[in-house]
């Protein structure tokens, strides 16, 4: 097998994208899948961070629409982030590969709180670490707490799996002539208005020259060729 090109990796998963074809809740047979992904990459030697979205169970900007305060909505797509959180640690075990659950929010009894050191000694350790409950704030995407635990942990690149094959001039969905982008720079994300992430995440990156690879997660074995280089969905960075 190919080695990895990457020492350390954050790997942001959309909650949509765990919802599977049936588009809402938690499907089984994508975690599972993920969890047989991850499962290679960490053979390879690869230290993982994950940061899971909640999109398929709630979201806060939603909530907020419907007329809900908007820092108890955030809240309640926090706890959405845990249980997909656990639905990964549960499918990863169950592959035989070391697994913690760190959350921004304190909940003792189903996972640790987050510290730093705490997750760098986790994943120098060998285990997964699956970072729950985004920033532990309102008014933050899981993008941006993935970008935050990214240049927390000194992580080399962070793979954004979602549900399209890269980044596009317009939603592909909807419009079948979008063009889809090899690279980018951040700039282009920020001056174009691009829905590759918010625009917190994407100068938190810039700041901290922390590249990104958008890619499918519906395609099998795509998470192993993101870490070993292979040319695949979107690369965003620097120049």
């Amino acid at each position: 097998m190919k080695e990895a090109r990457y020492r350390r990796i954050i790997l942001k998963i959309s909650g949509e994208a765990l919802a599977g074809e049936e588009g809402y809740g938690i499907s089984p047979q994508t975690v599972k899948t993920v969890a047989a992904q991850v499962k290679d990459i960490r053979q390879l030697g690869v230290e993982i961070g994950m940061v899971v979205g909640g999109g398929n169970l709630w979201r806060g900007v939603t909530g907020s629409a419907m007329g809900m305060d908007r820092a108890t909505a955030d809240h309640m797509g926090m706890l959405a982030t845990v249980m997909n959180a656990l639905a990964l640690q549960d499918a990863l075990e169950q592959e035989g590969v070391y697994t913690r659950v760190l959350s921004a929010i304190e909940m003792r009894q189903i996972a640790e709180h987050y510290i730093r050191r705490r997750a760098i000694r986790h994943m120098e350790k060998g285990r997964v670490v699956i970072f729950a409950a985004g920033t532990g704030n309102p008014f933050f995407s899981t993008d941006t707490a993935a970008a935050l635990r990214a240049a927390e942990t000194e992580a080399e690149v962070i793979l954004m799996a979602k549900m399209v094959d890269g980044v596009y001039d317009d939603d592909p969905h909807r419009n079948p002539a979008a063009s889809k982008f090899e690279r980018l720079t951040y700039f282009d994300i920020l001056n174009r208005g691009l829905g590759v992430m918010d625009s917190t995440a994407a100068s938190l990156c810039m700041d901290n020259n922390i590249p990104l690879i958008v890619f499918d997660l519906n395609q099998t074995g795509n998470i192993l060729k993101a870490v070993q280089g292979q040319m695949i969905g979107t690369y965003v960075g620097r120049d």
